[in-house]
């Protein structure tokens, strides 16, 4: 199940990636060497974005990606540890829970208006929906992590230390600085 979702984000976001740039590439085409254009482009472009962005943040949340503050927390024992990270998640969890409600609301008031969106005759709360899809998939990332918190399988949230990988590509500039004084 885990693996289908990684894959349904991965293909997701690469499609939408693509399509993006396809896009944004026959717009400045048809604009500039046959001065006409796709008049429904930016709009589709704007949507595809908000697409990719609120998949992104699951599966950025899955890479460890997203910007977090755990220089207090890795002072703590383990044990401590788990617990912040459980409470940290069940907040997360509760602000995925108010967007799901929030755009649940929006998108059925949106559809009972019947409102389209301005260039292309497709409802708005289709092209919206990315609003569902992706805070489900962010609620749904942030409670496999709690699982493997839980079982003991992960230890926190699996942000990237930018300090060590700063501290690592250091050294590789450092190793190769002495290779070719060496060489020399």
């Amino acid at each position: 199940m885990i693996r289908l979702l990684h894959r349904f984000e991965e293909a997701g976001i690469g499609l939408l990636l693509v399509a993006m740039t396809l896009l944004v590439f026959m717009e400045v085409i048809l604009r500039f060497f046959f001065n006409e254009g796709l008049l429904w482009a930016q709009e589709l472009t704007l949507y595809l974005s908000a697409w990719m962005v609120l998949m992104g943040a699951s599966w950025g949340l899955r890479e460890g990606a997203h910007i977090g503050v755990d220089a207090a927390i890795k002072h703590l024992s383990p044990e401590l540890q788990k617990v912040v990270t459980l409470i940290a998640l069940a907040l997360c969890l509760a602000y995925c829970g108010l967007f799901l409600y929030g755009s649940w609301i929006y998108l059925s008031k949106m559809k009972m208006i019947g409102i389209e969106m301005e260039d292309m005759p497709i409802e708005k709360w289709k092209a919206m929906s990315c609003l569902i899809l992706g805070f489900g998939l962010l609620a749904l990332r942030v409670c496999t992590i709690a699982y493997e918190v839980t079982k003991g399988t992960r230890k926190g949230f699996g942000f990237v230390d930018e300090a060590e990988e700063s501290m690592h590509l250091a050294e590789e500039i450092a190793e190769e600085a002495a290779d070719k004084e060496s060489n020399k």
